[in-house]
């Protein structure tokens, strides 16, 4: 960012779509910090980390669509405790509440990136996709920007926070992954495939 300034930003944001480990929660306070000391405008920050976010859930679109239902069902079906029936209630579900899934998901610490891949595996249309990944984003952005803008030096504060949240969601997920494997070693059972 200092060497890029809010392009900088972007950038980083793009990467961190691409490889979760790389925190928003550090970055988009960081920036919004920069902004307040005047290094970059405010509105500046604001449009290029929404640009990287939507650039970096693009390119996570392509490669669900460029896997396809097929692949992906066919990667799955070879790993251990997923039956083909689970991928298709899963796909069911994100038929039924996909525009849902990638809004709030822009807003779920590692979902926000992942969400990205069922949306090209199912090929969501793409205005659609666009429209509600820019629009998740921008909130996300905007909240953390604006917390390291008003915060100004202490922009790190920010960080305490996001990451009791972030323990919350991750807790959420063990259980729900424990859940998943303790109900399916207790019903046995295959899946069959959709002709």
């Amino acid at each position: 960012m200092d060497a890029l300034g809010a392009p900088g930003a972007g950038i980083a944001i793009a990467l961190e779509n691409l490889f979760p480990p790389l925190p928003s929660e550090v970055i988009l306070p960081m920036a919004g910090f920069a902004a307040s000391t005047g290094r970059m405008s405010l509105i500046a920050v604001l449009l290029w980390t929404t640009a990287g976010s939507v650039i970096g859930a693009l390119a996570l679109y392509g490669v669900g669509a460029l896997l396809g239902r097929d692949r992906t069902v066919a990667i799955a079906a070879k790993l251990p405790l997923v039956k083909v029936s689970d991928i298709e209630r899963t796909e069911a579900w994100f038929l039924r509440h996909g525009t849902k899934a990638v809004l709030f998901g822009r807003m779920i610490p590692v979902f926000r990136s992942l969400i990205s891949v069922p949306a090209g595996v199912e090929r969501m249309p793409l205005p659609v996709f666009l429209g509600l990944t820019t629009l998740g984003s921008a909130i996300w952005n905007t909240v953390f920007v604006l917390a390291g803008y008003s915060l100004g030096e202490n922009w790190e504060d920010v960080t305490g926070y996001v990451s009791a949240y972030s323990k919350v969601v991750l807790v959420g997920a063990v259980l729900a992954v424990l859940l998943f494997v303790g109900a399916r070693m207790l019903r046995p059972g295959v899946g069959r495939r959709r002709g």
